[in-house]
């Protein structure tokens, strides 16, 4: 839970909390965002119908149209410890960061019909969500990709040119029957 603290999110209730599509809290930070729909039941299973069904379909719908990955916060009262369960509103549209955290986030299950519901048991521990999001390694990894890029493109226009000599274009203008391996002529080409 201490990672939390090193990367953290701020958190803000929204506006109109209950209002189509919104959810109850909005979590932010530079490269997540979540709407949060928090729900707190004494029973294990809830089945969303009514208000509940507009509000989940309302998340689908704004977190296609905004690209997010809307969650659901299950807590079930009487829990000793970890009493919230996180869930994954599937959305079809995901890229980056969010597409990455999709494959570890569980979605709603669904019943025998196709309906969506909650079950407590099924959900991502609230410890677990924290340190899948909060973790430093995957900032210090594409820390580390964005530095050997950029270490790729100075080594890239600081080398001079190949020559363009008789000798050396020739040998590339005659035409052979196996296929042209372009990054070995490449190579080939600036050493």
């Amino acid at each position: 839970m201490r990672q939390v603290i090193y990367r953290p999110f701020l958190v803000v209730r929204a506006a109109g909390s209950g209002m189509e599509g919104t959810g109850d809290l909005l979590a932010l930070r530079g490269d997540l965002c979540f709407p949060i729909e928090v729900k707190s039941t004494k029973a294990k299973k809830l089945y969303l119908s009514g208000r509940t069904k507009l509000q989940y379909e309302a998340m689908v719908t704004e977190g296609e149209r905004c690209k997010l990955m809307p969650l659901y916060a299950h807590r079930q009262k009487g829990v000793r410890g970890d009493s919230w369960r996180i869930f994954r509103v599937e959305t079809n549209n995901l890229s980056g960061r969010l597409r990455q955290l999709e494959k570890s986030i569980p979605p709603f299950p669904t019943t025998r019909n196709g309906s969506v519901f909650l079950n407590w048991e099924d959900g991502m521990p609230l410890h677990t969500f924290i340190s899948l999001v909060c973790s430093s390694a995957g900032s210090e990894n594409y820390a580390l990709h964005n530095l050997e890029v950029r270490s790729l493109r100075n080594n890239f226009f600081t080398t001079p040119l190949p020559s363009t000599t008789l000798e050396e274009i020739r040998p590339a203008q005659i035409l052979s029957d196996k296929p042209l391996d372009v990054l070995a002529e490449l190579a080939r080409r600036r050493s």
